[in-house]
């Protein structure tokens, strides 16, 4: 389960809350050996049963839904689950994998996991921003920021945008999304934007200046343009440089980029803001082809997002 999973569990607990249903989110805190689930992994549970997530790919998935609805019931903030290969009660849930794992069922109230607080990690993260949760186990409790027993910290959703459903972006969007971003293909062009040679994957036809308001970059996000075409590139670059995005980029020769960046001064772009354009875009890597010229750009994204970018000369 990635982090954008765990923040989704979180999302639809929040719903079910504001549903009128009881809910309890029980979350790993501990794991030892082969443990299905990673720490921080999340299952949300409903006081009807019904459940989003998991904390141990199902198996003690059912002992934790029963101790989250008595939970509930109970009106009680929290528990403290232990589960290993040497227990009685992991053998009979199923837990045969040799590992042991903790997880802290809560309320989702005031004296557990009070529904605010998920409320400020979700708008948070939407913002681009990490929040982290403190949870005292053995209280049962939660509150915001660092210095608790066990941290959860919730990094925002990296987010990609491609301008140009062209080429490079066909071999771009599959290293993005192992890196673990999300993908958008922008591009108002149907013979480019067509849905056979992006299946599966966000296509926006509509003009980048249009698609950017609604995607509204943010601090999570990074903007490469492809196309070389100024219509395109240009309103999207402008929409970036507007925005907290981490990386913006453009593909062109130097050439191109001198006279890209003379185009963006002359709509009022201060040098400033010019110089947050990686152009042209990717490391210097000597690449030749489209693959290699999407792996440097998915480089030096990631170098930008882990503050490792080295200024150009």
């Amino acid at each position: 389960m990635a982090v954008s999973d765990d923040l989704a569990v979180l999302a639809t607990a929040l719903a079910w809350a504001k549903a009128g249903h009881g809910v309890a989110i029980a979350t790993v805190i501990s794991t030892w050996g082969s443990a299905p689930r990673r720490v921080g992994s999340h299952l949300a549970v409903r006081d009807d049963g019904l459940f989003e997530g998991s904390v141990s790919g199902g198996c003690v998935e059912g002992e934790v839904i029963l101790a989250a609805q008595d939970l509930i019931v109970d009106g009680a903030g929290g528990m403290l689950l232990e589960y290993g290969v040497a227990d009685a009660t992991a053998w009979a849930a199923g837990l045969a994998c040799g590992g042991r794992i903790s997880i802290v069922v809560q309320r989702l109230a005031g004296d557990g996991l009070p529904p605010a607080l998920i409320a400020d990690a979700l708008a948070a993260t939407a913002r681009g921003e990490g929040f982290t949760i403190s949870t005292d186990p053995a209280a049962g409790t939660s509150r915001a920021g660092p210095g608790g027993p066990y941290e959860r910290h919730y990094p925002p959703p990296r987010r990609l945008a491609i301008i140009g459903a062209v080429h490079i972006a066909q071999a771009l969007v599959p290293l993005a999304q192992g890196l673990g971003v999300a993908p958008t293909v922008i591009d108002p062009r149907g013979l480019f934007a067509a849905d056979d040679r992006f299946a599966g994957i966000a296509l926006d036809r509509r003009w980048p200046d249009e698609a950017l308001a609604e995607w509204q970059p943010n601090a999570a996000s990074a903007v490469v343009a492809l196309t070389h075409d100024p219509k395109l590139d240009d309103v999207a670059l402008a929409a970036a440089l507007r925005s907290p995005a981490y990386y913006v980029a453009a593909l062109g020769s130097r050439k191109n980029h001198a006279l890209r960046l003379e185009r963006l001064a002359a709509q009022g772009f201060a040098p400033a803001d010019l110089a947050r354009i990686h152009g042209p875009a990717g490391l210097a890597i000597g690449a030749a082809d489209p693959a290699e010229i999407a792996l440097s750009i998915a480089a030096e994204m990631t170098a930008a997002w882990r503050g490792a970018l080295i200024p150009r000369a």
